[in-house]
């Protein structure tokens, strides 16, 4: 393991400092209305920001990050950070779990408990995400670090290995799916993005939760303006992500609550700040962005280039809710799951039964 170094999180007190300074000296806009029809609301936002200046403990939940091994190499000129966790089973199948955007590895903290018991774990962070920085250049997006993926696994010592991803780790999951390098066991999604063409009778083969999920597709499509200015501007988008916490904690805020607020009330505030604090201490809010850019010049993720690796998608109700049929057109699609709840960040809200659904699906491909 050649190149792989140990490396632990350890956030300086006067960035924790500069962060409550700016917090503290956040410049408020004149709210038109205090509701979600034109984005997040400043009261929705004002209470995040007095909970993560006040009442927030970076130090407690750097301990809990910092409980599990992380590591950092480098692969194509880029640093990538993950963490590595072995399981006690002998012959354990690896997985690497590829987390999205607004998220970060810790997206994939709940589910480690309920997988290594039987699969070790590699949980990177996307490059420009968090510790997997500086960005090294242009041209990261899915299709290369699907690449850069499966020489990071080939690093470790893995000859054969699985892959699971959500949102954008969805995008990148498929990718490898599609490169379909020796050793990939399966691949599990929880979207893959494919699209009716208008083909006669193709609506005819949606399932009931099918047909339902167009309603959360339509309200991606009314709200979703973050998807096509991350596509088209980020790097001008990057810069009050990097200076302002106030403006990082509002955009971020958008996958996480609901574009009209549905989580505002139930959602995990601690754990959003923990992901929040991620982008903000390494200062890769805007870095982040780029690769809704870069796929959207390559296609990566969206196209439908041929996947032969066997494939499975647990679809969630409150999501993104993927087609059987559209997914089939260029997917091996070998298992899939309509799940009773949960939403877009199932790992956080429902680790449960992703983590049986994972296990059902790898204990049967190997």
């Amino acid at each position: 393991m050649s190149g792989i170094t140990p490396f632990r999180i350890a956030i300086p007190e006067a960035d924790i400092a500069d962060l409550k300074e700016r917090l503290a000296m956040t410049r408020w806009p004149v709210p038109v209305t205090e509701d979600w029809s034109r984005g997040q609301p400043v009261h929705f936002i004002r209470e995040l920001a007095e909970q993560w200046q006040h009442r927030y403990d970076w130090r407690a939940h750097e301990a809990e990050l910092n409980r599990q091994p992380h590591f950092l190499t480098e692969i194509d000129g880029q640093a990538i950070h993950f963490v590595h966790v072995r399981s006690a089973a002998k012959n354990a199948l690896p997985l690497i779990l590829t987390h999205g955007w607004p998220s970060t590895f810790y997206e994939y903290y709940p589910l480690i408990e309920l997988l290594a018991g039987s699969f070790d774990l590699v949980i990177p962070s996307l490059p420009g995400y968090g510790f997997s920085k500086p960005l090294a250049g242009p041209g990261w997006g899915s299709i290369r670090t699907a690449r850069a993926w499966d020489t990071l696994m080939r690093r470790l010592g893995y000859e054969r290995y699985g892959a699971i991803g959500n949102d954008v780790g969805a995008l990148v999951t498929k990718e490898l799916g599609t490169l379909a390098p020796a050793g990939l066991a399966g691949i599990h999604l929880q979207q893959i993005f494919a699209f009716p063409k208008g083909e006669p009778g193709e609506m005819e083969k949606l399932s009931p939760f099918e047909r339902e999920g167009f309603a959360n597709l339509d309200r991606f499509q009314k709200y979703a303006a973050y998807q096509a200015i991350q596509q088209k501007r980020p790097a001008t988008l990057g810069f009050g992500l990097t200076d302002s916490p106030a403006a990082l904690a509002a955009w971020n805020a958008e996958l996480h609550f609901g574009f009209e607020g549905e989580m505002a009330a139930q959602g995990d505030r601690e754990r959003y700040l923990t992901h929040l604090s991620l982008y903000w201490f390494t200062a890769t809010g805007g870095s982040a962005t780029n690769f809704y850019y870069e796929d959207a010049q390559d296609g990566g993720g969206y196209r439908e280039a041929t996947n032969p690796t066997p494939t499975a998608v647990a679809s969630f109700p409150w999501d993104f809710r993927s087609v059987r049929s559209f997914s089939e057109r260029a997917n091996n699609i070998v298992h899939w799951t309509e799940m009773p709840r949960g939403g877009h960040f199932a790992a956080m809200d429902e680790p449960g039964l992703l983590a049986a659904d994972i296990g059902e699906f790898f204990r049967a491909v190997i």
